[in-house]
């Protein structure tokens, strides 16, 4: 008796995830996101805004926000879903063809651990090999909450706490965006440690 596989997730796929949610296509599957907590998403939101300041102040690039697909053309991933990005190509009604030149990535309540770390370092890695020149790792609980990695030493991040200003160089020449921006007035910095 044989068994039964299912053709892999295609494009298609991703523009029928119910409820309209956000979903990436991995390893032939459709993986979907689970919903993001207010404070990433806050962070996220604040991310999108001043990119998009800065895109409308320069005249170059598109600011996107949260559940924009991004089509990319790797043996094992077919598309990136960051949480706020900035995008040099053409902006249609479909899904962004190639990769973003910077992406955001805010962590949730569930992206912390040994496996989280690793699921983090993987999808980095994914954005270098698609052709993303900056990751940011957001990560609202820790005291190094701005993690900077570049396509160009991808190994080795910039650290930005509260108090700095965080950058994206080369992919968003001179944008910079206080970390302090992405917290509420009523949030506490975090306790080191």
């Amino acid at each position: 008796m044989g068994r039964h596989t299912s053709p892999p997730a295609t494009e298609r796929d991703l523009y029928r995830v119910p409820g309209g949610g956000k979903a990436e296509l991995v390893g032939g599957r459709l993986v979907i996101m689970e919903p993001t907590g207010a404070l990433p998403a806050y962070a996220g939101g604040e991310i999108f805004a001043s990119l998009r300041a800065y895109a409308r102040r320069t005249g170059r690039g598109h600011a996107l926000p949260d559940n924009v697909a991004f089509l990319v053309d790797l043996p094992h991933r077919r598309s990136l879903s960051p949480d706020a990005a900035y995008y040099l190509g053409e902006l249609s009604m479909r899904f962004a063809e190639g990769a973003p030149a910077f992406a955001a990535e805010v962590r949730s309540e569930g992206d912390y651990g040994p496996a989280a770390e690793a699921a983090i370092a993987a999808k980095r890695a994914d954005y270098f090999a698609a052709g993303t020149l900056v990751v940011w790792d957001v990560d609202l609980l820790g005291a190094d909450t701005v993690r900077v990695y570049r396509r160009d030493d991808p190994g080795a991040a910039s650290v930005y706490r509260r108090g700095d200003l965080a950058e994206a160089e080369p992919a968003v020449p001179g944008w910079t965006m206080a970390v302090d921006d992405l917290f509420p007035q009523d949030v506490p910095p975090a306790r080191p440690g």
